[in-house]
């Protein structure tokens, strides 16, 4: 059985914008090489802005970086909100990204679900589909071999993707629009969560178009996961930092937009039992392994835990979890074109 292993890096803190983060961001290029050495099978970025909690927002930088310290695990983003970007230099980082690694990079393009980011960037909320379709079409076009029009003009974009014909790409998205952009475009679809309405939707317009893709989700029932040798005592101690990181995530719910471990939780009793994260010992996380898990996505940073904390968990899965996981994994199979294949916040 395959193991998925992601290290997760939102780089969320305490909620003081005013405080200086560059020994977070050190520790986590440091825990993302640590990674790779241990055999993980990627790191995971992603994308928000004007975050109380310092949320990443510059992805692209943070995934060149990890690209450069690592060697062999993918390197992807989840999700880059790329209505937010110019398409001609966003085409352009993502080859040159895409050459640093080697090719391991793997992005799931999202539309975004907070009209504040928009007009921070100076860009319409209302023409957000627009904006996807242009870009999306855009970014195609510019990563073939030959030059293309933009307004009018005949460009080519330099350097081309490591990745023929262009990086690994997938359409995420909640909506039924968000599905038929997938098909149309030929990509792979990426729900946050099982859909099943919408994967069927997906998986009928490729039919029709005569066009190959897949389907990527979450497995069912995933959550983060920390490591710590007396999970109770971990509560107390940790609890007060996942909290910090999931009231946040839940201020931006909004009505008729499910997504995945959404809950107004008030306490760290209501946390734990809500289950937007988990702390297990190593002996827990193995047997769940033994019992058909397939995924663990850990944050060693999560909240604003404290770096000693986050590097104790991550030795735990590095040292002690995985080396039992090494001697019994398989390949894995390479699916059909219509496969769904499931994980979280990951593309190996």
């Amino acid at each position: 059985m395959t193991v998925v292993t992601a290290l997760r890096l939102n780089m969320t803190t305490l909620g003081d914008p005013a405080a200086r983060q560059a020994n977070r961001y050190q520790a986590a290029l440091d825990m993302a090489e640590y990674a790779d050495r241990c055999g993980f099978t990627a790191v995971s970025c992603e994308e928000h802005h004007l975050s109380g909690t310092g949320w990443l927002p510059s992805p692209l930088l943070l995934a060149a970086a990890v690209a450069a310290r690592t060697r062999h695990l993918t390197v992807s983003i989840c999700a880059l909100l790329v209505p937010l970007y110019d398409p001609i230099r966003l085409a352009e980082d993502l080859a040159v990204l895409d050459n640093i690694s080697n090719g391991r990079i793997a992005i799931i393009a999202g539309i975004g679900y907070r009209p504040a980011e928009y007009a921070a960037m100076g860009r319409d909320w209302s023409r957000r589909g627009r904006l996807m379709d242009r870009a999306l079409e855009v970014m195609l076009a510019a990563w073939r071999d030959e030059p293309f029009e933009y307004d009018g003009a005949l460009v080519n974009v330099t350097p081309k993707p490591a990745t023929k014909p262009h990086p690994q790409l997938l359409v995420g998205g909640m909506s039924e629009a968000a599905a038929r952009r997938a098909a149309r475009f030929g990509l792979p679809f990426a729900p946050p969560m099982c859909l099943p309405e919408l994967e069927a939707l997906y998986l009928s317009e490729l039919r029709r178009l005569g066009v190959d893709g897949f389907v990527h989700r979450p497995e069912p029932g995933s959550r983060i996961t920390l490591l710590h040798e007396d999970p109770d005592a971990a509560w107390r101690e940790y609890g007060p930092y996942v909290l910090n990181e999931a009231r946040e995530y839940g201020s931006w719910r909004h009505a008729g937009l499910p997504r995945p471990h959404e809950a107004a939780v008030d306490s760290i009793e209501a946390l734990r039992a809500h289950g937007y994260a988990e702390i297990v010992t190593p002996a827990q996380l193995l047997a769940q392994i033994d019992s058909g898990r397939t995924e663990i996505v850990m944050n060693p940073l999560i909240g604003g835990l404290p770096v000693e904390a986050g590097w104790a968990g991550l030795r735990l899965l590095g040292d002690e979890v995985l080396p039992r996981l090494a001697s019994t994994a398989a390949p894995a199979p390479t699916p059909a074109a219509s496969d769904v294949r499931t994980t979280k916040g990951v593309i190996a």
